[in-house]
């Protein structure tokens, strides 16, 4: 069977390097939106990306709504605004304050919002690999958006994931089948500049975790800390080392 070589496939320095700091600079954008359109040939190679995304049994059960419409936008938004007040109330005190300060959505400043759905039935009531964990599928559509948003970046393209919806308005707006299960809605543009850190950090709502608190030995309750000393020294250059690729 002919294919690439080993030589072919193999991943340059700089490339390496470019990819880690295309994971590292990607941000969950919801402000600084412009006006500057998106060329076809980028949102079709975003597109293409997420189209490369794993699925379990390779089944590809996504499928993607593009929606450029000032009206459906206006009726997202109006969905968005009536469930974000609902959340509020979710919160007390200056927990709650913060939350009323944050800006959680681009829907209608950004040229290209991006509705991204699950097809569970795609390839037949049984898939490969999906038959004791039936939510591999839904995970895959996952690694789709995951796909988009990394590739957006090369592209200088920001991405803002809105999830402050009720389900059924999203349906009902956008006309999705019962059956289709709607994974993410994205907004995708360009904006002034990236910031170095996420914008939920910036605004005092949640700090990144340490890795190394996350990191677990053979088990849950195994301690990486007495089992995986030489692991953890790693992880703190690397911590550093992301923090030199964002911001160098």
């Amino acid at each position: 069977m002919s294919g690439l070589t080993n030589s072919q496939l193999e991943i340059s320095e700089d490339e390496r390097i470019g990819f880690y700091k295309t994971l590292f600079r990607r941000r969950d954008m919801r402000s600084s939106f412009t006006e500057e359109p998106i060329c076809d040939e980028a949102l079709a190679r975003i597109l293409t990306a997420a189209h490369h995304a794993p699925s379990v049994g390779f089944m590809q059960p996504w499928d993607f709504i593009v929606i450029r419409s000032d009206e459906i936008k206006t009726r997202i938004h109006e969905a968005f605004k009536q469930a974000n007040e609902n959340a509020t109330e979710q919160f007390e005190g200056k927990r709650k304050e913060l939350y009323s300060r944050l800006k959680l959505e681009a829907i209608r400043e950004a040229p290209i919002n991006l509705c991204i759905t699950c097809d569970r039935k795609r390839t037949g009531p049984v898939v490969l690999g999906n038959t004791s964990m039936p939510v591999m599928d839904i995970y895959s559509a996952v690694c789709a958006v995951q796909n988009l948003w990394l590739a957006a970046r090369t592209e200088g393209l920001a991405v803002g994931w809105v999830s402050i919806f009720e389900e059924e308005d999203l349906r009902s707006i956008l006309e999705i089948p019962e059956e289709i299960v709607p994974i993410a809605y994205l907004c995708i543009g360009h904006v002034e500049s990236f910031p170095d850190e996420p914008e939920l950090q910036t605004a005092g709502w949640q700090d990144r975790l340490k890795l190394s608190d996350l990191i677990r030995s053979e088990t849950w309750n195994g301690s990486a800390k007495e089992n995986e000393t030489a692991l953890l020294n790693a992880v703190s250059q690397a911590t550093s080392w992301s923090k030199d690729l964002t911001t160098d």
